[in-house]
């Protein structure tokens, strides 16, 4: 088995400490030759990288090679694979993303809704100068990208690269889905064989079956409609916000049982309820600033000072093990069945065909083949025509500059919706972004 070279560009991700540990708890089904982590925060990504290479000493000596660097030319050549997770703006601008819509009395999230419209404007043009570059210097490694709002990313990375086919895009929240089921259920969620339809954070399982072909839905539904649901990954299971969403997913199955939902929907069947609970002075921005990353970067530092990672409890979240079996599927053409982000063409038999979509796809060494869906009922479609447009409006107001196009999509977005409040929030978000999105200045 041909052990694989890996960049991780974002190495200063508060997830990325947790990525390496996914790779080690993988390295039968993705073996390591090389890693390497990019970012261009060096002190940053310093901190994450100084850790890892204690633990890769540690638990993973077979890498032969590891370094961390902000040079991109030395971070791009001779990798076979790029895991992606860049955050433009930082979490500062996050902040600013969820703040913004709440002061509109909006949903302010950092992917649903006006704060994933901002986000994905910041995205769009970094993610097209690294693609651009890791393609001058790197034509066929695959790009993994998993950097938010994915479905906004999606769209304008298949614009820009019609003809790459080594590009996926991914999304680990149906998997942090499954991985409640499997608790539910006792087994693993490696055990299951989802049917999965809509765009990324903005979608419904149809089924949850088994290897074995035993249809698991009504089973989880039951217990949902009776017990409710949690959190349980490692990387969430602690997070009071992250239960609230779980806690959720009952009242929404109550609601509007024929399919089991995504978290995300919340925000678009709930917006004035999502509003209310928020304080604009504590955004889950915050949470993260004095929760998850205070916590990362404490963690690596006592690992750093004390030269071992004995006594520090380390996992490896589904965030990271979900993309490190992507890879190895794509690696060595194993054709498992993923849900990952890919053009239409037909997949929805009722949908246009070049929407970015999130359904079952069989993952082999030439790319991803999506499963065929069929016709969706017309509550679903009719959601989804809704968000897509939202979603293309977004890219095509990127490509134009255009301030009307961003006040249609927030027309059209179900957490916004009235026009003058879009115009005020357009105007916002793009004096905010003034540095980011110089287009809309002209």
């Amino acid at each position: 088995m041909k052990r694989q070279n890996l960049t991780i560009v974002g190495g200063g991700s508060t997830y990325t400490l947790g990525m390496m540990n996914s790779l080690i708890a993988e390295k039968d089904s993705f073996p390591l030759k090389k890693v390497v982590f990019y970012d261009i925060d060096g002190p940053r990504q310093a901190s994450n990288a100084q850790a890892t290479e204690i633990l890769l000493r540690e638990q993973y000596p077979e890498v032969e090679e590891f370094v961390y660097t902000t040079d991109r030319a030395e971070a791009f050549k001779d990798a076979d694979f790029f895991f992606i997770q860049i955050r433009t703006g930082g979490l500062a601008m996050r902040k600013r993303d969820e703040q913004i819509p709440l002061s509109h009395g909006c949903v302010g999230q950092e992917t649903c809704g006006a704060g994933g419209m901002a986000y994905g404007l910041r995205s769009i043009g970094d993610m097209f100068d690294l693609v651009r570059e890791i393609r001058a210097v790197n034509p066929a490694a695959w790009i993994l990208n998993y950097t938010n709002p994915a479905a906004i990313v999606a769209e304008a990375l298949n614009r820009e690269f019609p003809e790459d086919r080594r590009i996926l895009n991914i999304c680990d929240m149906p998997a942090a889905i499954m991985v409640s089921y499997a608790q539910l259920l006792g087994c693993e969620i490696w055990d299951f064989v989802p049917e999965y339809f809509g765009l990324n954070h903005f979608g419904w399982f149809t089924k949850i079956r088994n290897k074995a072909g035993e249809d698991l839905t009504d089973k989880i539904k039951k217990i949902i409609l009776e017990d409710g649901i949690s959190a349980v990954d490692a990387e969430i299971a602690d997070d009071p916000s992250w239960q609230a969403t779980f806690k959720n997913m009952q009242t929404m199955l109550a609601d509007n049982p024929e399919f089991l939902p995504n978290t995300y929907l919340q925000y678009y069947l709930y917006p004035e309820k999502m509003v209310a609970k928020e304080d604009i002075n504590n955004t889950r921005a915050q949470q993260v600033i004095d929760g998850r990353e205070k916590r990362v970067f404490e963690l690596n530092q006592r690992i750093i000072d004390a030269g071992t990672t004995k006594g520090e409890t380390l996992h490896a979240d589904i965030h990271g093990r979900y993309m490190v079996r992507v890879a190895a599927s794509l690696a060595y053409n194993l054709r498992e069945t993923y849900l990952v982000i890919v053009p239409n063409n037909g997949a929805i038999s009722n949908l246009q065909d070049d929407a970015m979509v999130e359904v079952p796809a069989a993952l082999g060494s030439d790319g991803p083949k999506p499963f065929a869906v069929g016709h969706i009922p017309t509550f679903q479609k009719g959601m989804i025509e809704g968000q897509l447009a939202y979603e293309k409006l977004v890219v095509d107001a990127w490509y134009e500059g255009s301030r009307q196009k961003l006040v249609n999509a927030l027309t059209l977005n179900r957490t916004v919706v009235n026009v003058p409040t879009a115009q005020a929030i357009v105007d916002d978000i793009l004096a905010e972004n003034r540095e980011y999105l110089p287009q809309f200045s002209n």
